[in-house]
């Protein structure tokens, strides 16, 4: 069964300590290669905060995942078919930004992500979430700003980018509609 929004952050919680202790890490030590608070690193763990995306990014950095790779450990290895009602979904306690896994493996070096960003709201993801990955991004409906490396680009439905060297990277809602678009990466 899929993640469901109300059990993320439990979830979340154990995956996130049980991968700092397998390093031997404290959370100082996860706080120093994340960029994270040390403070809020340990609410997360004791369930008393929901991570936002641009935390969990950071996190899965440190521990050298991608963003889906830390939510797929999270949930446990799936099968090779991905049906849509067993699909993890999260959703941003913040921006309301809502994240579906469409398909992800440990095994397999592509991922598929469906988001939807509701309307007047932004994601920052720093440079170091796209270390190790390609991404391209395809709008399926609605309009999406994309800022990456000082470019501005307007994406709108059946637009599709593909990015380029690692950099800090906005993707904004800045129109009057829900943008939902699909993220699919390659591992490098």
């Amino acid at each position: 069964m899929a993640i469901l929004i109300d059990d993320a952050g439990a979830r979340i919680a154990r995956r996130l300590r049980l991968e700092r202790e397998a390093r031997g890490w404290s959370l100082a030590d996860l706080a120093e290669r994340s960029g994270v608070a040390k403070a809020t690193i340990s609410k997360i763990e004791r369930e008393e905060t929901s991570p936002t995306a641009v935390i969990l990014v950071r996190l899965a950095g440190a521990f050298d995942l991608t963003f889906a790779g830390l939510l797929l450990r999270a949930e446990g290895e799936g099968e090779r078919l991905s049906r849509a009602a067993e699909q993890p979904v999260w959703r941003d306690p913040v921006t309301g930004y809502l994240r579906k896994q469409v398909f992800s493996r440990p095994d397999h070096p592509l991922e598929i992500v469906e988001v939807e960003l509701p309307v007047g709201q932004k994601v920052e993801l720093p440079a170091s979430s796209y270390a190790h990955i390609r991404q391209a991004v395809w709008v399926r409906t609605g309009v999406l700003v994309i800022l990456e490396g000082g470019e501005r680009r307007h994406l709108s439905a059946g637009d599709c980018l593909g990015f380029g060297a690692p950099s800090e990277v906005t993707f904004a809602n800045e129109s009057a509609a829900p943008c939902t678009y699909l993220v699919v990466l390659a591992r490098s």
